[in-house]
């Protein structure tokens, strides 16, 4: 069993089962807030986290179409996709605890292991619908560019801060209500709901990247803005897409001066 938080975070990391990994993430946070992991970051981070035989990883060029809006088999490929996402999320939350916690103060520690504590909880809740659909995680293929991303900025904070939560954990602020909406009209209440916990939960983990972010600037007195549109253009392969959720990503103290001018037309 972990005794540190570099050993627990490096446990979840390399944990392929995805049960499992929610259920060591869920663990492992409960032994932090109590204070039963000492706050030593002695062990390296993987390069890469380990994975199950299933989902099949495919480019995004190859990722099949979901299918008629509101169908069945289109919820289903719907709430695989999230799933994974939040299988993913509870990697990178763990990575940048474990990989960059050290040299920051303990509340960066804190609020990581909340948001992993969170996606493991929100992974939870996708598979049991998915089974409630005579599904599983798994079923579907899925692509990889959620830890693409974390390689991408494996050896710098700032482009971590700037590309995982504040672009790409943003992007879900943008979309959710519309999907939630979706649902709802299908008459798929439940995954509806579930949606709805997650996208709350999301803008407070795009609060914790922001507010860190703009304490590391505060820090090195560079402008935050600036540097955040600096990164994103080097350290993000995709363009940000309109139309944006203005309103939650200001209550994420995301304002549109960072993010405006990079969207695409």
């Amino acid at each position: 069993m972990a005794d540190t938080i570099g050993a627990a975070a490096a446990a979840v990391l390399l944990t392929a089962d995805p049960t499992e990994k929610a259920r060591l993430s869920r663990h492992h946070a409960a032994c932090w807030r109590a204070g039963d992991l000492a706050a030593v970051y002695d062990v390296p981070m993987p390069d890469r986290p380990a994975r199950p035989p299933r989902p099949e990883l495919l480019p995004p060029s190859r990722m099949p179409k979901r299918g008629r809006a509101g169908s069945e088999r289109s919820r289903i490929a719907l709430l695989h996709a999230l799933a994974h996402i939040e299988f993913n999320a509870i990697d990178l939350a763990w990575d940048a605890a474990g990989r960059f916690g050290g040299a920051m103060p303990r509340a960066f520690t804190d609020d990581w292991v909340a948001v992993a504590d969170d996606e493991a909880r929100h992974f939870g809740l996708l598979a049991d619908r998915l089974s409630d659909l005579g599904a599983a995680y798994g079923d579907l293929p899925a692509h990889d560019g959620l830890w693409e991303a974390a390689m991408a900025t494996a050896d710098d904070l700032l482009a971590r801060l700037a590309v995982v939560p504040q672009v790409l954990e943003a992007r879900g602020l943008d979309v959710t209500p519309a999907t939630e909406s979706r649902l709802r009209a299908a008459g798929d209440d439940l995954s509806a709901d579930i949606l709805n916990v997650i996208y709350h939960d999301e803008i407070v983990h795009v609060s914790v990247g922001n507010r860190w972010f703009r304490h590391l600037c505060d820090e090195l007195r560079i402008e935050p803005v600036q540097t955040f549109q600096h990164l994103v253009g080097s350290r993000f392969k995709g363009a940000l897409k309109r139309p944006f959720n203005d309103s939650a990503r200001i209550e994420a103290g995301l304002t549109p001066a960072f993010y405006d001018s990079l969207a695409s037309a």
